[in-house]
């Protein structure tokens, strides 16, 4: 099979991984008999350095035509002062509504090889670890609300507006509930029904969404109990659906409590095929050319993009026990470094996930 992707490289560390996860993807090409085409093209500070602006029109268009879009990282301390109000990460907002890219999925997984980095004590991570899967509504709720601002009795004020209908929240909990139905079938709703009117739909659109799932369990929490939840007791969770902003937080909060964001994937979907991976890291510039990035995070979004753009189970699953091979053996990136183990660059360690695959 052939198969063309989009590739944005980005800013800081973001061609130091992209790189090595495309020596992967070229390894899983040659070995299951695919063909993998690249056009690279330019999004983020490096698209304002070329262009002057941060999402170029030929960028969305090579996006739009290809089966898949692979992104390094956006952003760094060099765009921060820019007075025109276009910022690296504004190409991000931009790719995803072009491409209707409603649904981030975040697995949040702890190797057991790296359980000593995990903030959380031993009797609450357990034997068998965590994982999880946060599911995230993308295009919806207060980030891409109603805002505005004016004056009045205490000053000036601002306000942004959350919002959510009936069919956004119908899309991404369908895309929950059949993510639950190939793992663990339990999927918690988090919202804030309690407070918030557009939660109280978001709670029922749910409800009426698990009806055609009679084999998923469904429970809800309200966001601040759930994120207290995460930290007492992470295992009771196997998909996490919710809003923009509160998606925002809590994948993070997940991210962490497995011991290090720098091992971490993340798919950004639509209703068609095309979705976007990247890592959920920064773009890192400090370290950018110094081949220290660990290109894991960005090697298991291949991965992601194998299973949920190609359907290429079997890839996938080579992709991924190949780095538990190598974290088996011992080798770690200096932000996944402890005592014991192999110190090996952003080359080596893409080096050895060849070896293993």
């Amino acid at each position: 099979m052939n198969y063309n992707i989009a590739v944005i490289k980005g800013d800081g560390i973001g061609p130091d991984i992209v790189d090595q996860a495309l020596l992967v993807l070229d390894q899983v090409g040659e070995k299951f008999g695919h063909t993998f085409n690249y056009t690279e093209v330019l999004a983020g500070g490096a698209a304002i350095d070329a262009v002057g602006h941060s999402l170029p029109d030929e960028t969305v268009t090579v996006c739009k035509a290809s089966d898949a879009v692979i992104l390094g990282a956006v952003g760094g301390p060099k765009w921060d002062s820019l007075t025109s109000g276009d910022r690296p990460e504004k190409a991000l907002l931009g790719l995803r509504a072009a491409l209707g890219l409603f649904a981030n999925i975040r697995p949040a997984i702890m190797y057991n090889e790296l359980r000593d980095a995990c903030p959380l004590k031993d009797r609450i991570i357990g034997e068998d670890g965590i994982d999880i899967v946060v599911v995230r509504e993308l295009t919806g709720g207060i980030y891409f609300g109603d805002r505005g601002h004016g004056f009045g009795d205490m000053g000036e004020y601002m306000y942004d507006t959350m919002k959510y209908s009936e069919k956004e929240v119908e899309r991404i909990a369908i895309r929950a509930f059949e993510i639950a139905r190939k793992r663990n079938k339990k999927v918690t709703s988090v919202d804030k029904a309690n407070v918030l009117d557009n939660s109280k739909l978001w709670r029922k659109v749910v409800e009426k969404v698990a009806l055609d799932y009679p084999d998923i369990e469904l429970n809800h929490l309200y966001v601040d109990n759930a994120a207290m939840q995460l930290v007492i007791n992470p295992k009771q969770f196997d998909v996490i659906v919710t809003g923009n902003m509160f998606g925002d937080i809590l994948s993070d909060e997940a991210s962490m409590i497995t011991g290090s964001i720098g091992m971490l994937p993340s798919a950004s979907l639509g209703e068609s095929g095309i979705g976007m991976y990247e890592p959920i890291h920064g773009s890192a510039p400090d370290i950018a050319g110094q081949d220290k990035a660990n290109p894991i995070a960005t090697v298991l979004s291949i991965a992601m993009m194998l299973r949920y753009s190609f359907n290429l189970e079997a890839e996938a699953d080579a992709v991924e026990n190949a780095v538990a091979k190598v974290l088996e053996a011992g080798n770690r990136t200096g932000d996944i470094m402890s005592d014991g183990c192999t110190l090996v660059g952003t080359k080596k360690m893409g080096a050895l996930l060849l070896e293993h695959l």
